[in-house]
């Protein structure tokens, strides 16, 4: 028994050193999608704080809002789009409507409190302080003007 224990942790993957880079026609393996009233403005929110890079932006026949936004945000891709409440009965809706967000974004970063200042400055609304955690991390948890929860955080600096 023992034998296959120790065979076991010798199978374990190793954790990823680099990260991928999606090329222009690229779609990363996992994406949220997030809803929001106000995608246009929800872009150049995203470009302020978190420095977001658009790569596809569809809009929609009536020419006010968007059917689709495709955006990188360091290094990791993010979808979103309006609301359209006249197609029936939405399969997610913004947060904004529901009251809550029931999942958070999070984004694993080089400089927590750089991240933290340009997102709060561009009108994020403090959730959880920017702060050293006992897992070794400083991190804290804001939400977008749009309803989103995101949470920073960055490995503490070793003091020497």
């Amino acid at each position: 028994m023992a034998a296959k224990a120790k065979k076991a942790k010798k199978a374990a993957p190793k954790k990823p050193t680099k990260r991928a880079k999606l090329a222009a026609n690229e779609y990363a393996p996992l994406s949220p999608y997030l809803k929001v009233k106000g995608a246009k403005q929800a872009i150049d929110f995203y470009k302020k704080a978190f420095n977001a890079k658009v790569r596809m932006v569809m809009e929609a026949e009536d020419k006010k809002r968007l059917m689709h936004a495709d955006l990188i945000i360091n290094g990791g891709e993010i979808m979103l789009s309006d609301e359209f409440a006249e197609f029936g009965q939405p399969a997610t809706v913004p947060p904004p409507s529901v009251k809550t967000s029931t999942v958070s974004i999070h984004l694993q970063v080089d400089d927590s409190d750089k991240w933290w200042a340009r997102a709060t400055e561009a009108g994020a609304k403090v959730v959880m302080p920017l702060a050293d955690q006992f897992w070794g991390d400083r991190f804290g948890m804001i939400r977008d003007p749009f309803g989103h929860v995101w949470s920073i955080a960055s490995a503490i600096k070793k003091k020497r």
